[in-house]
């Protein structure tokens, strides 16, 4: 002790001469520290912190104190913007229509209707697409979709499955809305059995006809942008690029042209088909597409109902993580904490 009454002690490498007698609690609050975020290193020995009242500081200590900071040396963003709406807010539009879920759902290849209404719930999808196909007339009293599925609290979206021309996708979807009053419909013209990849040269021809006849189609087609671009220009509502092929589950194959069709276009866009787990759905909203539209990934699911639950989940996690903006790839390492009052 020096015969001011100090001593003389190291904090964080920094010479220091403070009162004697001071415990490492007062000393705290003299540094204007709060005690309760700390934590002491006293000579290389981690002090408790139910003791730091009642431990000395002594002359000659070499004291070390630490907290806790944000694993980054950047500040946090606030303020106003899209990234301070909640997420609840955060909706969508296709024809004029609006939207919270960004999860659109088929109601195919599920054991029977209550499984495919179980995981429409279990999706919270507000979209369903739906085939139009004959009714049974051997047995009228057969169920049928809507009677688990309500079309007054669900959207219909018929959609022309299985058409390979432009005039028999017409024909459906002209029967779908005499049959429902349906101007909102999905359009694919398939080119072949195999792929079940579009034929694009009769898609843009169905496209252009029923967007004269009052038709709003949110129309498939391959991922391809000067394509999607000449759908938008004849009347699609929607751009609808394939992830890969119908029911493969291989997951969103060529990421660049997705992305180059969601900075170019002027309307929704959403992944349809292709998907196979939640990551691959999160992937496509984390390109900035506006929704995913799946079926075979969630009704071939040893359990489908889960599997729609898990889908939601990454859909929003996806369009989340596409709000927040993701941090630059850089070729190195970069420390996560900052190294300045490094132990």
């Amino acid at each position: 002790m020096h015969s001011d009454g100090t001593v003389s002690i190291t904090v964080n490498g920094e010479h220091k001469r403070v009162a004697a007698g001071l415990n490492l609690l007062q000393l705290a609050v003299e540094l204007g520290l709060s005690p309760e975020k700390l934590a002491v290193e006293r000579n290389l020995e981690v002090v408790p912190r139910s003791t730091l009242g009642e431990v000395i500081v002594e002359d000659g200590d070499d004291l070390e104190i630490v907290h806790f900071v944000g694993g980054g040396d950047h500040p946090v963003a606030g303020g106003g913007g899209d990234h301070a709406r909640p997420v609840d807010e955060d909706i969508w539009t296709v024809a004029g229509k609006t939207f919270r879920s960004r999860l659109i759902v088929g109601t195919g290849k599920y054991k029977d209707f209550e499984q495919n209404a179980a995981a429409v719930a279990a999706s919270g999808a507000e979209i369903v697409t739906v085939a139009v196909r004959r009714v049974n007339v051997s047995d009228p009293k057969a169920p049928m979709l809507t009677d688990y599925i309500d079309p007054k609290k669900i959207t219909y979206l018929p959609n022309t499955a299985g058409c390979f021309d432009a005039e028999s996708a017409i024909r459906t979807l002209r029967l779908a809305r005499e049959a429902g009053g349906w101007e909102l419909v999905k359009l694919e013209v398939l080119g072949e059995a195999r792929t079940l990849y579009p034929d694009m040269v009769e898609t843009l021809r169905a496209t252009e006809i029923l967007a004269k006849e009052g038709f709003l189609p949110m129309v498939y087609c391959v991922d391809d942008p000067i394509a999607a671009k000449r759908l938008e220009d004849v009347g699609a509502v929607a751009i609808m690029p394939l992830g890969a092929p119908i029911g493969s589950g291989l997951g969103i194959q060529n990421q660049v042209t997705i992305r180059l069709i969601v900075e170019g276009a002027k309307v929704p866009v959403l992944v349809d088909a292709g998907v196979g787990s939640a990551s691959d759905a999160a992937v496509a909203m984390e390109l900035g597409c506006d929704g995913v539209l799946m079926n075979t990934a969630i009704a071939e699911a040893k359990d489908p109902v889960m599997m729609a639950a898990a889908m939601k989940a990454a859909v929003e996690a996806g369009r989340l993580s596409y709000r927040a903006g993701r941090m630059g790839k850089r070729r190195y390492a970069d420390p996560s904490s900052p190294l300045a009052g490094l132990i």
